[in-house]
């Protein structure tokens, strides 16, 4: 099964949920266990936050919209976020240590716990930032 499906949001946290709902739907027509598609929208929804709260940090209201692209090619499952905030230097993303019990800073751990790959590129002429997660599935 192929698919390739793509949404703006406003970059805002009340479009998080918007995300999530985008996120199941797009899952809903793959078979996976339900598990696996929980723990996708998860990561889905941790890089949507991780834009809103990094990429436009020090910015209250923006009319930015964000785009979210996943698309299923032969088992290779790809999910691109495009946003125009501040521009993301990879080296410096890190999640918290595990052993500091507070709520918060953990998203870019799950993310790597979940998919294959997440790696930044800079090929997205009218983006600032483009991630790209993967997994085969």
């Amino acid at each position: 099964m192929n698919i390739e499906q793509s949404k703006d949001f406003l970059v805002s946290t009340a479009s998080l949920k918007e995300v999530r709902t985008f996120s199941r739907e797009v899952f809903e027509k793959i078979n996976l266990p339900q598990d696996q598609k929980d723990e996708l929208v998860l990561a889905i929804a941790e890089a949507a936050q991780n834009i809103v709260k990094h990429a436009y940090k020090d910015i209250a209201e923006t009319s930015d919209r964000m785009e979210i692209k996943i698309s299923l090619k032969n088992n290779d499952l790809e999910i691109g976020f495009f946003d125009k905030g501040k521009a993301v230097i990879p080296e410096n993303i890190q999640h918290r240590k595990l052993d500091d019990i507070k709520p918060g800073g953990l998203g870019t751990f799950f993310i790597k716990q979940i998919m294959d790959a997440a790696v930044f590129k800079k090929d997205q002429k009218e983006w600032v930032n483009h991630l790209v997660l993967t997994k085969k599935i």
